[in-house]
């Protein structure tokens, strides 16, 4: 499968042409991804995209992307989007949805698609229906990656950021060969302002806030799956293929 036409086509909103060479044998899932910072939710959409055939839709990647794109190139969705955001604002949920609608031809992927980042609200997830609906496409699972705040706590406030290469570390799961010292550049490590125990807890508090309503609307639906983010990055993807295959 293409990844890069993937990529491209979800990135910059131009028509798809990414259809893979050989249909998924299980069939595509379409899934949505929740968990908060520090889950590893983003390794976890990496594996089960290789193994699964998918196409990672991630909302954060567009809103990355288009800081880089020439203003020409940026669609009003996009354009909207980023000036609320160099405001420090939140998205509203009706340009988040212009954004998605711009890329629709991405959700109808014969390989499938997992979604990340979107939906972040009920509103959301009530607009993502009608669209999937329209599209005659229905979702698998709704992943939902759990842990304990206080092991969350543990691995981001663990986290050493180099001033000079910006390569990251673990004081406790990776650390660098010198204490405060970047294996690459040789730049000191600090820890970042948001990675101090403080701030993370308000980080969860805030996260958890917002997410339980979009967990029960899914639950409700019976498309929530929960899946313990505890164990090694490979312990996890085996969790949550195990409980995939109990939906097929």
């Amino acid at each position: 499968m293409s990844t890069s036409h993937h990529r491209s086509a979800w990135l910059k909103g131009q028509d798809p042409n990414c259809c893979p060479s050989s249909l998924p044998p299980q069939g595509p899932y379409r899934l949505i991804l929740l968990g908060a910072p520090g889950v590893g939710k983003g390794t976890q959409a990496e594996l089960l995209c290789q193994r699964l055939g998918t196409c990672h839709l991630s909302t954060g990647d567009v809103f990355r992307a288009a800081k880089n794109l020439d203003p020409a190139q940026r669609s009003p969705a996009l354009t909207a989007a980023l000036d609320f955001m160099r405001r420090g604002e939140l998205v509203p949920d009706e340009t988040v949805l212009a954004m998605v609608r711009e890329r629709v031809a991405c959700l109808r992927c014969p390989g499938g698609f997992l979604l990340d980042g979107f939906p972040r609200t009920v509103a959301q997830a009530d607009a993502l229906e009608s669209i999937l609906a329209g599209e005659q496409l229905k979702l698998d699972a709704v992943l939902s990656y759990d842990l304990p705040i206080d092991q969350i706590v543990a691995r981001l406030s663990g986290r050493r950021t180099c001033a000079g290469c910006k390569a990251v570390f673990h004081v406790a799961t990776r650390p660098p060969k010198t204490e405060s010292v970047c294996d690459h550049c040789g730049g000191k490590l600090y820890q970042r302002e948001d990675d101090r125990p403080e701030a993370v807890r308000v980080r969860m508090e805030t996260y958890e806030k917002s997410t339980a309503p979009l967990v029960e609307f899914y639950r409700h639906r019976d498309l929530l799956i929960s899946i313990p983010a505890h164990g090694t990055p490979e312990e996890i993807f085996q969790r949550t293929l195990q409980v995939l295959a109990t939906r097929r």
